[in-house]
This record gives structure tokens, C-alpha cells and sequence, in this order.
């Protein structure tokens, strides 16, 4: 099996990472013209790896070639999804890896100047990653005339404050503007009009770290180790009651039930499986009698759900589902930015309810009102974090509704008193 980024963990010095190989990427892209790079990008089916899956080709052919403004990346390395550790093992470990992604995505576009915004909660790989900057920045990987090609490139890291919402797109630039991290009414989409009303590109940490071996393997090649429409490979962060939690490299289209059995090991001291959260705290839940599902972003939305970040969280037979409807309910209500009117009082008033179940005081027909404020959010606001709180709310309310009910009506958790 090809793997695409984790065979590079571990070479974080500029010595290391190009003796094997680093940077032959950026340097044959750099001697091709930044549309055949785009269109390289295009054949490779390579999707944003961020959450929402929109392919990085088309989302670069957006951006006008013949602005007059200076165009911008701003790389999001906010990883504010609950569950997702993925990027901060890219940046931990291969921080050239992103910055060889940068130097690419930047010549296609015709960018000269980058950030990286990252969590602010990384702090000590926001050192590593400024340590690798200024190795690249000496070297003549960043700055002006990159590898004596007259392209110049400025990459600047600038550490969030860290608010959820700010993994928004919108909301990451009026943060990186210094304003509140608050998402902005679209249109304009930030590819005309984005930092500081300039065209932008907004990509994930993990979408650029594909591209290096894209200009060096051919997009043909990345294509083929993925399905139709996804390709490449996938960085999928496990964690909850598996035997071998971590961070598992895929090809996109591999079995969910495989991950969970065949990689991490299955669930930890051989209880049954009750649920998997496939795609981050924002992706409905499966069922265990769901799991028979390829990862790649066409099939989990055929099945009712997201591949989102690729955080799988796997909930055994001892999870109480009304404390993950709590955890789930308070997360989102406390990570609301307050901008819209459905979003802060529906998640507000979400995580009250779930309270009131948790804490023994649920009502009859709480599930049902549940679900109503949940579709009552949802489409109805400037960003996508009240229907990210409100679709698994649903999920949990329909696909466990007996085990909910009984708490609610015996007034403590049916799993606990088992």
C-alpha cells in the first residue's frame, strides 16, 4: 500500500527531510507554469482534507489570475474539531512536508505571501514549525527567488486564540485580519474577496501536504490510490475505546469496519461496539450495524453521515448516550460565536435540555423537542456550526431513542445501573 505523508514523520530537521527527497516537488513544480500545476491538482481528485471535501484544483482555478490586488494563503491549522489530531502530527513531524505543500499551492495561484494559522493551544509546535520556516527562509526555499526561479514567497505563522469557529474559513481571516473570529456573509467568497479584501486560498494543513508527491508522482498516480471523485490517500485520527487508538494513513474507499478492527486493533477488552462518530463531533453517529462503509466523502454521505476531519471516535457498549449528547450539546453552545440568532440560542438551549436529561430531570417528549430546535438551526445561519451541533443531535435522539427515554423515565443512565 502507497502511503502519501506519514512515511516522512519523523524528519523534522531540512537535512533530514531532503535527503529523502524533500523538496524535488516544489522544485519541478516551480519549473512547470502555474496552470499546468493547477491542472496536475485537478487529476489527482485530491479534496480538501479540512472537512468539507471541496476539490483543492477547483477551489485554486476560483482565484483571478489577472487581480491587481495581492492574493493570499492562509493555511488553516486551527484543528478545532473535536477528536482530529491529525495536522498536528504533519506539523510536529514533517513540518517541511506543509511547507513544500505552501511553496506549491502559492506558485499555482500566484501567491507571495502565506500564513499559517494554527491552534493556539500549539504552542510548542508553533516553535517547531517557526524552526523549520527559518531553515527553509536559509536554505532559499522561502523568500525571494525560490530555487533561482524569480518567485518569492513570504510564510508567516500567526497562533489563534482558540475558538472553534475559527476553523471557518471566513472566520480563520477576520481572525487573521484581528478582528473577532466571526464568519462573514457569503457571498463574496474569499476567493476574490477575502484577507484584507484580497483574493485568498484557504487550504488545510493536511490538503497541502499531498501535493508534493502529486508534482513529483504525476496527479494520474494519486488519483488511482484513492476511489472516483477522492483521491489519494487519508490521515485518520482514532480514538475511544479502541485497543490501538492513533493515527492511521488509508487510501481513500477503505472500509470503516477495517480501521476500527483490522488497524486499531478492535474495541478495548473485547466489549461490544455501540456507536462510531466517523468524522469528528459534527458527523452523525453509526450504528455498529452501519460500519460496513467505505471512507471516502461520496459513500459516508450516501450513509447518512460525514467523513469530515477523519476523526473516528468509537464508543463501546459502557457509553452513556444521553453524556454524549451532553458533551456534544455544551461543546457547541460554549463555541457558538453568538453571531446567529438560531445558532446561539439553539445550541444554548440544546445544552440545557441534554442537562436536564443527564442530570435526571428529563421530560417527557424532551427528545422530540430535541430534534425539532436541531431542524429548526439548521440552513438557517452565516456558517455551518449550527448544523454541524444540530446533525448529531438528531442522530443520537433517532438511533438510541430507547436507551434515552429509559434514562429519562427511570431518571439515571439504564448503562450505569446495568
Amino acid at each position: 500500500m502507497s502511503l502519501v505523508i506519514t512515511p516522512w514523520f519523523g524528519k523534522v530537521r531540512i537535512e533530514d527531510y531532503m535527503e529523502a527527497g524533500g523538496y524535488r516537488g516544489a522544485k519541478k513544480a516551480l519549473s512547470m507554469a502555474p496552470e499546468e500545476v493547477i491542472e496536475e491538482v485537478k487529476k489527482s481528485n485530491l479534496r480538501g482534507r479540512g472537512g468539507a471535501g471541496f476539490p483543492t484544483g477547483l477551489k485554486w482555478s476560483f482565484v483571478p489570475r489577472d487581480s491587481s490586488r495581492p492574493k493570499y494563503l492562509c493555511i488553516n491549522a486551527d484543528e478545532g474539531e473535536p477528536g482530529t489530531f491529525k495536522d498536528k502530527y504533519i506539523l510536529r513531524d514533517a513540518p517541511h512536508l506543509l511547507i513544500e505543500g505552501a511553496i506549491i499551492a502559492s506558485w499555482a495561484v500566484g501567491i507571495n505571501t502565506a500564513f499559517v494559522y494554527i491552534r493556539g493551544e500549539y504552542g510548542k509546535i508553533a516553535l517547531i514549525l517557526e524552526k523549520a520556516i527559518e531553515e527553509a527562509y536559509a536554505r532559499g526555499f522561502l523568500g525571494k527567488d525560490i530555487f533561482g526561479t524569480g518567485f518569492s514567497l513570504d510564510l508567516f505563522v500567526h497562533r489563534g486564540a482558540g475558538a472553534y469557529v475559527c476553523g471557518e474559513e471566513t472566520a480563520l481571516i477576520e481572525s487573521l485580519e484581528g478582528k473577532r473570529g466571526q464568519p462573514r456573509i457569503r457571498p463574496p467568497f474569499p476567493a476574490t474577496y477575502g484577507l484584507y479584501g484580497c483574493p485568498t486560498v484557504v487550504n488545510n494543513v493536511e490538503t497541502l501536504a499531498n501535493l508534493p508527491a502529486i508534482m513529483e508522482k504525476g496527479g494520474e498516480w494519486f488519483a488511482s490510490l484513492g476511489v472516483e471523485k477522492s483521491g489519494g490517500t487519508k490521515l485518520f485520527a482514532v480514538s475511544g475505546h479502541v485497543k490501538k487508538p492513533g493515527l492511521y494513513e488509508l487510501p481513500m474507499g477503505a472500509s470503516l469496519k477495517s480501521l476500527i478492527y483490522d488497524y486499531a486493533g478492535g474495541i478495548r477488552e473485547n466489549r461490544r461496539l455501540k456507536g462510531v462518530i466517523p468524522g469528528g463531533s459534527s458527523s452523525p453517529i453509526l450504528k455498529p450495524e452501519e460500519i460496513e462503509v467505505a471512507l471516502d466523502y461520496d459513500s459516508m454521505m450516501k450513509a447518512g453521515t460525514m467523513l469530515g476531519s477523519g476523526a473516528v471516535i468509537v464508543l463501546d457498549e459502557t457509553a452513556c448516550m444521553a453524556k454524549v449528547l451532553q458533551v456534544i450539546t455544551r461543546f457547541y453552545a460554549h463555541e457558538s460565536c453568538g453571531q446567529c440568532t438560531p445558532c446561539r440560542q439553539g445550541t444554548s438551549w440544546m445544552a440545557k435540555i441534554a442537562h436536564r436529561i443527564i442530570s435526571g430531570r428529563g421530560r417527557e417528549g424532551d427528545l422530540d423537542l430535541l430534534k425539532d430546535i436541531a431542524r429548526s438551526m439548521m440552513g438557517k445561519t452565516i456558517c455551518p456550526l449550527a448544523d454541524a451541533a444540530a446533525m448529531p443531535v438528531i442522530a443520537i435522539c433517532e438511533k438510541y431513542r430507547e436507551e434515552l427515554e429509559e434514562h429519562i423515565r427511570e431518571k439515571k443512565c439504564p448503562v450505569e445501573r446495568e
